[in-house]
């Protein structure tokens, strides 16, 4: 741990790196910050399944936005769970973007293990909104 994590709690110090990896690292550094049978929920798609195919799907989405980068903007963790809210900057069609959402953790030993985004995009509209905790009860 470095002098910079002693004044953040220990699951914004683990999002911070997993961010860091979202930004500039490999499928496999992405899929260590996971459980196995991690899942990804979102308003813009079906849930992501699994660790590697999360990993995955960071490393796409970061190319097809033209080499984006999450940001953490803020934090409140509590017990196995933290809600957080992020920046991520990127080009589309050659114009810089960036985009706000709000996300919740459940982090299970020293992993994540769930996260479900609350936003939503439309190509037409270059904005994020949040909305409500629409996913099925599993």
């Amino acid at each position: 741990m470095n002098k910079n994590d002693r004044h953040q709690g220990q699951h914004e110090v683990l999002i911070r790196k997993y961010f860091l990896s979202c930004s500039y690292g490999s499928i496999d550094e992405i899929s260590d910050f996971f459980s196995a049978d991690a899942t990804i929920y979102d308003t813009n798609h079906q849930p992501i399944l699994s660790k590697e195919r999360i990993g995955q799907f960071w490393v796409d989405i970061r190319e097809q936005w033209g080499g984006a980068t999450w940001h953490l903007d803020s934090v409140i963790e509590s017990g196995d769970s933290a809600a957080i809210e992020w920046t991520m900057k990127g080009a589309i069609d050659g114009d810089q973007v960036a985009f706000h959402g709000s996300e919740h953790y459940t982090i299970t030993g020293g992993v994540i293990h769930e996260i479900r985004q609350y936003w939503s995009w439309k190509r037409n509209v270059l904005t994020s909104g949040l909305l409500g905790y629409d996913y099925p009860n599993e």
